[in-house]
């Protein structure tokens, strides 16, 4: 019985993610899927633009662990600073305002072939679990696809999705929803 759970729970995923979910809760999703994000487009309209949080440097993962990273990852100043990307609801498209972010850390991969990401794709707690990691998952390919675009190997990348087991705040109203939904770049 545990293992039909299981395997129902799994292809129930994997039905959400291709076919693109289409309920009004999930249309952000569907949208993100069918090429108009930051990452497919050549960069957004800048339509959805805006950071509400400060530095956006978060990372659970970032340059404490273990990574040999230099000192501009330190540099509130500098781009590879900040290790979080964050989503609006529903959304797996890029910001603008975390595109210089995104390439600055693709350059930074470019032309260290030696160094490993790992994308963690995270979403609020609102959807269902399976939803949830359908979009974690859909946001961590999102800027995947983005470095890889600009040079960055696929043996550089790794992709994981967290959806909503990992809330970077506990809470739950919109200020806490909003630092949940986002994808960590951590450097191993």
């Amino acid at each position: 019985m545990r293992f039909n759970k299981t395997y129902l729970a799994l292809a129930m995923t994997a039905i959400l993610v291709t076919t693109g979910c289409s309920s009004t809760e999930e249309e952000g999703l569907a949208d993100s899927t069918q090429g108009t994000d930051a990452s497919t487009s050549g960069y957004n309209d800048g339509s959805m633009s805006g950071s509400q949080f400060g530095s956006g440097n978060g990372s659970s993962f970032g340059s404490g662990s273990g990574a040999n990273l230099g000192p501009e990852f330190s540099d509130p100043n500098n781009p590879l600073s900040k290790q979080v990307i964050y989503f609006e609801l529903d959304s797996s498209q890029v910001k603008q305002d975390y595109v210089p972010v995104v390439a600055a850390h693709a350059r930074y991969l470019a032309s260290h072939p030696n160094q490993h990401v790992i994308l963690s794709g995270h979403a609020d707690e609102r959807g269902s679990s399976e939803y949830n990691i359908a979009l974690g998952e859909q946001r961590a390919k999102s800027v995947e696809r983005m470095m890889r675009s600009q040079g960055v190997t696929a043996s550089q990348l790794e992709v994981v999705s967290y959806g909503e087991e990992k809330p970077a705040v506990s809470g739950h109203d919109e200020s806490a929803w909003q630092q949940n939904r986002r994808v960590e770049v951590g450097y191993q």
